[in-house]
């Protein structure tokens, strides 16, 4: 009842060599046979205790007509756990589920009950989101103010990422290869209106590049800092609306440590282990809800 995270279970999806991510009806099916394993090693963790309430991301978001299939794969095994255990299954948004990874791994709990902002960025989303406290069984009242306007910080990190040849997702490796580049990086020009930004033309920009001789090193150093650069520009705009408003980082883009050293002084990051992570945020939110 302490309220920390004593086991957080993962399982990598399998994504073929080439590929930039999985169809829905695969990411269904890999979810499915995932899960049984990830139950019984959760046993070591629940054997001789008893489970007070289960909690699962059900959707993506918490707008009005937020749905992916694979979502029904957890909500299937987490409604079987409660029926074993006689108690309740909680619900949230996966962008909830984030929010509160990050809010715990970077010891912004306390934002909880205030108005904040948090930006979650990941292969699936680039939104700027205002976050009010919630009602009942709702723990932030969300609204999305900014974020882009065409594909996500994640998906051009990916895309450039395969394109170099390297397995998806991108994100771990294109890192370590910006860390040891050594040549200088263009500054090419990011486009940020307001708090909304486009990230297209990022994709087309690095593979034009790399075909044109530039290294996998520079390539890779060229995606961030266009990445980071926009970014930065958003939060500065988003200081400039919102004034002192706290700010918190979320999404598996933002575990990466040269973003985070570029935009630390705005706000908040999670540590990385709980950046890409929804589940453990999901557990707390759960935690929370029952005991309120």
């Amino acid at each position: 009842m302490e309220g920390n995270v004593i086991a957080n279970l993962k399982k990598p999806l399998p994504v073929a060599e080439g590929e930039r991510g999985l169809r829905q009806s695969d990411a269904v099916f890999h979810h499915t046979v995932a899960l049984p394993s990830l139950l019984d090693a959760a046993r070591e963790f629940t054997d001789g205790k008893e489970i007070a309430a289960v909690g699962v991301s059900s959707r993506p978001t918490d707008r009005e007509g937020s749905y992916m299939p694979c979502f029904l794969a957890g909500v299937s095994a987490a409604n079987g756990v409660a029926l074993g255990s006689d108690c309740k299954v909680f619900t949230f948004s996966h962008q909830c589920g984030h929010i509160m990874a990050a809010l715990y791994s970077s010891d912004s709990l306390s934002l909880i009950g205030e108005r904040f902002a948090a930006f979650h960025v990941s292969g699936g989303t680039t939104d700027i989101l205002l976050c009010d406290p919630g009602e009942g069984e709702r723990p932030f009242k969300i609204e999305k103010i900014g974020g882009t306007l065409d594909i996500n910080a994640g998906q051009a990190i990916d895309r450039a990422g395969v394109y170099m040849g390297l397995r998806f997702p991108a994100g771990v490796a294109l890192e370590e290869l910006c860390v040891a580049n050594t040549e200088k990086v263009e500054k090419a020009k990011i486009c940020v209106n307001g708090l909304y930004c486009n990230l297209s033309g990022l994709e087309n920009k690095a593979c034009k590049m790399y075909d044109n001789g530039a290294s996998k090193e520079q390539t890779a150093a060229f995606v961030i800092d266009f990445i980071t650069r926009t970014l930065e520009k958003m939060t500065v705009n988003l200081r400039e609306e919102y004034k002192d408003i706290p700010i918190v980082y979320a999404g598996g883009v933002m575990s990466c440590s040269v973003i985070k050293k570029r935009l630390s002084k705005f706000g908040s990051f999670a540590l990385p282990s709980f950046s890409a992570d929804n589940a453990a945020g999901i557990a707390l939110l759960t935690r929370k809800t029952f005991l309120s």
